[in-house]
């Protein structure tokens, strides 16, 4: 996993590297999950008509831009080797440049080419929250999925019911979602714009991962709990095996005394054979 990351240019500080700059990267990659974030309002409001929401959308963008390369720049100063660290993370240099050039992008709407662009970039920081979030989302940890899960129906819900027309209430909304989400698609609501399409697809691609995890770690409750049972029968079929092979060694230690005991008279009858032969 950490061979694979060094890959995609998310390798962060090397662990020999200068012992500040492992310690600063600690809370420094929080900072720029935060950043992250912001690229998924600022590519909502692109897309309103209202010029206020735009001209916030690409405030967003520069925001998250001077965060990234603020954080970068730092880091890059820490480390013994800046170039080194550069291409470590050269995945977060190109989200940098990314979130810049979409500050001078068109304004929507968008181009075809402009729009596969943008839905790449959402695709980068998607990818980007996921592999910071990665050690928080194991199987292991049911409430911690169940409780993303329902906060994803909650913002997803919102989110329809902002981008999509044909849903009137909030809870139409939640609706959209969790049929999203869940990829059940009943068919009474579905989206219709670009807006609330793209929308919907990151939600089927959260939802779909949330979910196998979530039925992962159910699985893995009952699973967990076989193993503890089998493993209190391990220990006690191991203590009884103890048990026996410590008697088995004391008879044995038992049935060598009395073979040496009995060796001894043996010895004796032999040496008294002896002694008419010698006195020849």
């Amino acid at each position: 996993m950490k061979e694979s990351l060094r890959v995609a240019g998310l390798a962060g500080v090397d662990p020999h590297d200068n012992a500040r700059a492992v310690r600063a990267w600690r809370w420094m990659q929080w900072v720029l999950f935060a950043f992250t974030v912001l690229a998924i309002p600022a590519f909502y409001f692109e897309l309103a008509t209202a010029s206020g929401f735009q001209l916030g959308g690409r405030a967003l963008y520069a925001c998250m831009s001077a965060g990234f390369a603020a954080v970068l720049a730092r880091m890059a100063c820490l480390s013994h080797k800046p170039q080194r660290f550069l291409r470590r993370n050269g995945y977060d240099v190109l989200i940098a440049v990314a979130a810049a050039a979409s500050v001078v992008g068109g304004i929507a709407p968008w181009s075809s080419v402009e729009w596969v662009l943008r839905i790449l970039f959402v695709g980068l920081v998607a990818v980007r929250i996921v592999v910071s979030l990665r050690s928080y989302f194991s199987p292991g940890r049911l409430w911690l999925l169940l409780l993303t899960a329902a906060l994803l129906l909650v913002f997803a819900g919102a989110g329809f019911y902002w981008l999509e027309p044909s849903v009137h209430t909030y809870a139409e909304g939640i609706w959209l979602a969790f049929e999203s989400s869940a990829t059940v698609g009943f068919g009474d609501l579905a989206p219709t714009t670009p807006a609330s399409r793209v929308f919907a697809a990151f939600v089927v691609l959260l939802g779909y991962g949330l979910l196998s995890l979530v039925f992962a770690s159910i699985a893995a409750v009952f699973v967990e709990q076989e193993e503890r049972i089998l493993r209190r029968e391990m220990h006690r079929d191991i203590k009884a095996l103890r048990g026996e092979i410590a008697a088995l060694r004391k008879d044995v230690q038992t049935l060598g005394g009395e073979a040496r005991t009995a060796s001894v008279p043996l010895e004796m009858v032999k040496l008294a054979g002896s002694h008419p032969d010698e006195s020849h």
